[in-house]
């Protein structure tokens, strides 16, 4: 854990400090975590809902951070499992079979007026959003996020070698879903 971050978690923990410390955390880190909720729940009005829920839970909890973990990783595990609560809320809401929800984000992603890719980013975006959700998570963070494995399994809870298989079968997946939709 870097020093600054030792230095947020004492500030979020004393009363006088807690506001100002929320604020920096928040700065430090809200770009990163958008963009890693983004790739998970496709749209930016959800992803801003996620991340506000994110920051929420993390001042209502930061008192039973036990620093076992480095601030990121608990920070990156409450945004991963706050998007997932999200797109399982709107799976219930709307009725949806689990494997429609693959379409649901494709549909996401083909009207979000904020997506700026190519043609090839959409395809490779489309390979991803086919993937199982745990493939799809271990891919965004590993490829786009460049987290190291020992980092994701923390946020996953999830063994290292099953990280490492979940990436392989993912990489695969999407290089065959490229190569058929030439």
């Amino acid at each position: 854990m870097d020093f600054d971050d030792r230095g947020i978690i004492a500030d979020l923990k004393q009363e006088n400090k807690r506001d100002l410390a929320f604020h920096t955390l928040v700065n430090k880190y809200q770009e990163r975590l958008y963009w890693h909720i983004r790739k998970i729940v496709m749209n930016h009005e959800d992803a801003d809902d996620v991340l506000q829920n994110t920051f929420i839970k993390v001042w209502r909890s930061i008192d039973k951070f036990r620093e076992e973990s480095s601030l990121y990783t608990w920070l990156y595990r409450i945004a991963t499992n706050e998007s997932i609560s999200f797109l399982n809320a709107n799976k219930r809401r709307s009725f949806m079979p689990l494997n429609d929800v693959n379409e649901y984000l494709v549909k996401n992603l083909e009207s979000d007026p904020y997506f700026e890719g190519d043609k090839i980013q959409f395809k490779l975006q489309e390979a991803i959003l086919r993937l199982p959700e745990k493939q799809r998570l271990v891919f965004n963070m590993k490829y786009f996020d460049e987290m190291k494995y020992e980092d994701m399994s923390k946020v996953l809870d999830t063994s290292v070698g099953a990280l490492k298989a979940s990436y392989f079968h993912a990489t695969k997946k999407i290089e065959e879903y490229l190569k058929s939709s030439d």
